[in-house]
């Protein structure tokens, strides 16, 4: 059994108790106030504001990224030499409504909704923030760390390209974040080594053809009949062209084409995603997605124009780092807090800092022990037991203490 984090003893992480009822009361109320106030991608300038000003009530000297939402904050002096942990944030809220009635933090901006649990992530960065300076200014932190709150995770290509282009993994080393997994206990992680989520990449594709009577096909470029053999065939294509380990899916989400059932139209529009779970098949799939839908929209005479929009790649957990997070997290609250977890195919832009750094995303846990409810994400009926926030902060802070083992 994980312990309960209101009450029972916290383990033997050196220099770490549990956090104050005035401190975790504060958190509690700072997650209410983001939540009841939701931002979108690059639009997120009060919560930016709000973060920065708690920070430099800390006494800390956070700096707004160049876009003027999400910032970074250092807490300890950089020697120069080691390099530093990097704990990760990110900020913006989605474009859905919260429907949750029994509340008194639900939303308070119409169809502006935390309902990916970006509140969450972005109070338990703060938290442990917070708890590090207070031992930074004690002189007890062995090591200088970054907070790195990112805007807009759910506009592709993701926030995190703009942070990395702004610098904020110069001096970094190792870099974490965590994310909200409703189908996980609060007092636990989920956690895996290699790929924990899928790449995800979207794609438009406009067929065009003369136009005429579906009396005369055969004088013209059945497009009605090409968008469909495209729609079905290109995805099949794929699945035996690429290797099946790979989990690479075509699928597609919009289909237009068409205004009068006795007119072959002149052009037919599809709009779908591409997900993969490896990364190697994913730098490969704009290539074998073109190929797919070029030779089946030229059996059937039709011109193609495609547009893919890079979006993410899997994020793949450092095996060093995932041990990290292991290990903090099993220093806090025992040897059966941490749970094997599954890869997701959902895609998370936190996967661009592990093109430059080591890093690995644990699943937070934030149902209630012994709820029923099926809670998901991006539903306007998340939320979270809050307990949580303290979990992730005692999790983040015992990282920042503790040696990190050796690159495997």
């Amino acid at each position: 059994m994980s312990r309960d984090p209101e009450t029972d003893d916290p383990g033997g992480t050196p220099l770490l108790g549990t956090l104050p009822d005035a401190l975790r009361a504060e958190l509690i109320a700072f997650r209410r106030d983001v939540h009841m106030h939701p931002e979108l991608g690059f639009q997120e300038f009060r919560t930016t504001a709000a973060i920065k000003a708690r920070l430099e009530a800390a006494g800390l000297a956070p700096r707004v990224l160049p876009g003027g939402t999400g910032l970074t904050c250092d807490i300890g002096a950089w020697d120069g030499v080691r390099p530093m942990l990097a704990l990760r944030a990110d900020i913006d809220a989605l474009p859905i409504p919260d429907t949750k009635t029994d509340v008194p933090y639900r939303s308070t901006v119409p169809d502006r909704a935390h309902a990916c649990g970006h509140d969450v992530h972005t109070t338990v960065v703060l938290g442990a923030g917070l708890v590090l300076a207070d031992l930074a200014r004690r002189d007890l932190l062995p090591n200088a760390v970054r907070l790195v709150f990112q805007p807009a995770e759910e506009v592709m290509p993701g926030g995190a390209i703009t942070a990395v282009d702004a610098g904020v993994l110069e001096g970094v080393g190792r870099i974490m974040a965590l994310h909200c997994d409703p189908r996980v206990d609060v007092g636990r992680i989920g956690l895996r080594t290699g790929p924990i989520t899928s790449a995800c990449d979207r794609l438009e594709v406009v067929l065009d053809g003369p136009g005429g009577h579906t009396a005369r096909p055969h004088l013209t470029t059945d497009l009605v009949t090409a968008v469909a053999r495209v729609a079905a065939d290109a995805p099949a294509l794929l699945a035996r062209r690429v290797d099946a380990r790979s989990g690479l899916v075509l699928t597609w989400g919009r289909i237009e084409s068409g205004h009068a059932p006795n007119v072959i139209p002149q052009r037919a529009e599809l709009g779908g995603t591409v997900r993969c779970l490896e990364l190697s098949a994913w730098r490969d799939a704009p290539d074998q997605v073109y190929a797919a839908i070029d030779e089946v929209a030229q059996l059937h005479g039709a011109k193609c124009q495609i547009e893919y929009v890079r979006g993410v790649p899997p994020v793949v957990n450092d095996a060093s780092v995932a041990q990290h997070l292991h290990d903090a997290m099993t220093a806090r609250f025992g040897p059966h807090a941490v749970e094997d977890t599954e890869q997701s195919l959902g895609g998370e832009d936190f996967s661009w800092y592990l093109e430059h750094v080591p890093g690995a995303m644990a699943r937070l846990g934030v149902r209630r022990p012994g709820d029923s409810a099926r809670l998901d994400l991006h539903r306007g009926n998340f939320d979270v037991d809050e307990r949580a926030i303290q979990v992730g902060v005692e999790l983040f802070t015992a990282a920042a203490l503790i040696e990190p083992p050796q690159a495997v």
